[in-house]
């Protein structure tokens, strides 16, 4: 008989639990539902065309509802649903791709609102590259204007030389525009900077006269602008202008004047070196002479010995000693009148 009284039990107990259950999950629908009910108003009011599901979904996807919901709302506002289709899916994969979507959005908006031809693809392209895509639009609505050389980060001038020698200081600001077609894997301001001094400093160069620069500086900018410098670029050069232009040092003659230095230097070493060779020639003819003079008095002192060899064997009479020296006699005197040029010997 006690069969009925537990399953009524068992009965309550199950009700009761039932009873928690659709209670927890009444507060979660309307903690969810208190979460996302401002976002889905916006939605339904502006057309955007985005579920209550999908920003659930959303939440569990790890994605920023408020970011999707407003950039959608932007693009719907704006009308670039119109011109090409931009779905939620693929703003949340351009979020979950660590992508600016607020940003991308308001470029295209300025881009539509300027008559470019750019869409949603592309613009995602450039701001996963790196690039600020907002500002690029702005800078191809409106040019902007660089100083070549940098005058933030390096600033000075660029220094080039004429033909005749005479250094030239010039600055130089260069306008250009965004060009977005190659902005993924164009070259970036440094580029532009680097290849336009470096054109300045070529046609300052080829110039015959510092004159011809200072009285016409509009051919430099001329024959840079038209060297192609935005080739493989982010950037279409629009004008490049002298801003300044100084005259510098007279480099040529600087450079003359070391290099008349320089000879001079290497003339006295030339000639250094020859009177080192002379005075050892000297030095070398002295021990000649030594050497020679030293040979005579060998020679001589083998006369005495020659001459009593000869009285010994009778070749040589004592008429015959007396007259040689006779004869040595006069040659002395001889000398002794000519002159003390003479070199005389004893």
């Amino acid at each position: 008989m006690q069969v009925p009284h537990l399953l009524a039990d068992n009965w309550q107990n199950l009700m009761a639990a039932i009873s928690i259950v659709v209670f927890v999950a009444f507060l979660i629908f309307i903690a969810v539902f208190a979460r996302f009910f401002g976002l889905w108003i916006q939605c339904v009011m502006t057309r955007a065309s985005v579920g209550f599901p999908n920003l659930v979904m959303m939440w569990f996807r790890k994605v920023n509802p408020t970011i999707i919901v407003r950039s959608k709302i932007m693009a719907v506002q704006a009308g670039l649903t119109r011109s090409y289709p931009i779905s939620t899916r693929q703003l949340e994969a351009h979020y979950l791709a660590g992508g600016n979507v607020p940003n991308v959005i308001r470029a295209l908006i300025a881009a539509h609102r300027a008559g470019l031809d750019i869409d949603w693809q592309t613009a995602a392209a450039i701001d996963l590259a790196g690039r600020d895509i907002l500002d690029a639009v702005k800078t191809s609505v409106y040019p902007k204007v660089i100083d070549c050389p940098d005058q933030g980060k390096k600033g000075g001038t660029l220094d080039a030389m004429a033909a005749d020698g005479i250094q030239l200081k010039a600055r130089a600001r260069v306008t250009v525009r965004t060009n977005l077609k190659q902005l993924v894997g164009g070259a970036t301001e440094e580029t532009v900077i680097a290849r336009v001094g470096q054109g300045i400093v070529q046609a300052i160069g080829s110039t015959q006269s510092y004159k011809d620069v200072l009285s016409n500086p509009d051919r430099i900018s001329k024959l840079v602008l038209n060297q192609g410098l935005e080739a493989n670029t982010a950037f279409e050069i629009v004008s490049i202008d002298i801003a300044d232009i100084d005259v510098g040092e007279n480099i040529g003659a600087r450079l003359m004047a070391d290099q008349a230095e320089a000879d001079m230097r290497v003339a006295q070493a030339k000639a250094e070196e020859q009177r080192a060779e002379a005075s050892a020639r000297e030095q070398q003819m002295t021990a000649h002479v030594q050497e020679n003079r030293a040979k005579v008095v060998l020679a001589e002192a083998e006369v005495p010995k020659a001459m009593a060899e000869a009285f010994r064997t009778g070749r040589l009479g004592l008429i015959d000693y007396y007259e040689l020296k006779n004869v040595q006699a006069d040659t002395r005197m001889r000398e002794s009148i000519a002159g003390p040029g003479i070199d005389k010997k004893k």
